[in-house]
């Protein structure tokens, strides 16, 4: 490859990172680049670790044979099929060895030793060589300490020593384009995960000055679990976390997939809100996930019925108000969320719970701005004076249709 070359290269990856290109654009644009110099490489993958509550890392392959690319994320590589591929590849041989890189011809009678190298081998693949570029200590997040890539070709005469050359080279600049595109992704990542989507997205635009919020117009939602503290009290410790995770994804889920931003969770509490311009639509969406919900109660509750766990069920209060949205804290710790009366109204609401015997109670705000429901009927339970709140207010639950009236979507 032309040294004049290998800089075009160089400068484009840099460019691209700068840009902010996906890792798959950068990885599909550094092999047809490469292969356009006369670098012939017919496969290409670069992997990443990352920082993610379920992934250990994301991988980007590029098939020049084929004509294919994909992206895909890997699970924990300790136990199971997962663990033996993983310490059968030359990236575990190169983080273990301390090496830098290791080459295999395997087309040339080298041994195909390690992972998937039979497969490139049976391919028609002459060539192949790994490398992993190491990071500052003080640099890592997470997991994401290095960068691994390997390389192959069915060149006759595999990879020439031009070849190794330009790869030498360029593959830190790679490295580099790509690790920058990771860490974007896993600010973000990070930030829906703790904050919720909306407000990670608020905080990710840079609206992160203390004291500065807005007021907005949002369907209030809060549900806890029955009988927590009983059931947390006579479980096992190791039993405890498992517990709230189930409830706490059924929850979380059925917000989601109804548009709704889960901004708080507090122990087995849960604050979210539901935005939008038009009251009927964000009401609409809260009943949409208090309906998710109830559908995932059951089968989770049948699952852990069956496995001798305890169950439990979530009670569930809906109001709708004018709140300030927005940064509340000190300097240097600051939440976003969401604050006044109408917040602290729908956890009063969702406390009479208990006392009123019902899985869900609505303000009398909410259930006028609502539609109707589609499986059951809004019926007035009385007055009550809820804690903090001077007037009393009138409050309604949710009365579950017959099977032969709910009405059709």
């Amino acid at each position: 490859m032309n040294p004049m070359n290998i800089g075009d290269i160089a400068s484009w990856l840099i460019a691209q990172g700068l840009k902010g290109s996906s890792e798959m654009e950068i990885l599909d644009g550094f092999c047809e680049r490469c292969r356009k110099s006369e670098l012939p490489i017919d496969r290409g993958l670069a992997l990443i670790d990352t920082l993610h509550p379920v992934y250990e890392g994301r991988a980007f392959q590029w098939d020049g044979i084929a004509k294919e690319h994909r992206a895909f994320e890997y699970g924990p590589t300790v136990d199971g099929t997962e663990a033996d591929n993983w310490m059968r590849s030359a990236f575990h041989h190169l983080r273990t060895s301390g090496g830098d890189e290791v080459r295999r011809r395997i087309g040339f009678g080298e041994a195909a030793d390690f992972f998937m190298l039979d497969t490139l081998l049976a391919a028609g693949h002459k060539d192949y060589i790994a490398m992993i570029h190491r990071f500052a200590e003080d640099s890592h997040i997470g997991e994401m300490d290095c960068f691994y890539s390997h390389w192959s070709t069915t060149a006759p005469n595999g990879f020439s020593e031009d070849g190794l050359f330009a790869l030498r080279k360029l593959v830190p600049v790679l490295a580099l384009a790509i690790k920058s595109a990771s860490l974007v992704r896993i600010s973000r990542t990070i930030a829906e995960v703790y904050l919720g989507e909306d407000a990670a997205k608020q905080v990710l635009e840079g609206r992160i000055s203390r004291g500065k919020a807005e007021r907005i117009s949002a369907a209030l939602w809060f549900s806890d679990l029955q009988n927590y503290t009983r059931i947390s009290d006579s479980l096992p410790p190791d039993e405890i976390i498992p517990f709230l995770n189930d409830y706490a994804d059924a929850v979380i889920s059925s917000i989601h997939e109804a548009g709704g931003n889960v901004l708080k969770l507090i122990g087995d509490g849960t604050l979210a809100i539901f935005k939008s311009e038009d009251p009927e639509e964000a009401c609409g969406r809260a009943l949409r996930a208090e309906h998710l919900l109830r559908d995932k109660l059951q089968g989770l509750n049948a699952r852990r019925n069956a496995e001798g766990r305890p169950v439990t069920e979530v009670y569930l209060g809906l109001h709708i108000g004018d709140v300030f949205y927005g940064n509340i804290g000190s300097s240097d710790r600051l939440d976003f969320t969401v604050i006044g009366p109408a917040v602290n109204e729908v956890s009063r609401i969702a406390s009479l719970c208990r006392f009123v015997d019902r899985s869900i109670v609505m303000s009398s705000g909410f259930v006028s701005a609502a539609p109707p429901p589609r499986d059951g009927e809004m019926v007035s339970i009385g007055r009550y004076a809820l804690r903090g709140v001077k007037k009393a207010q009138e409050l309604f639950t949710l009365m579950p249709l017959e099977p032969e009236e709910v009405k059709e979507d």
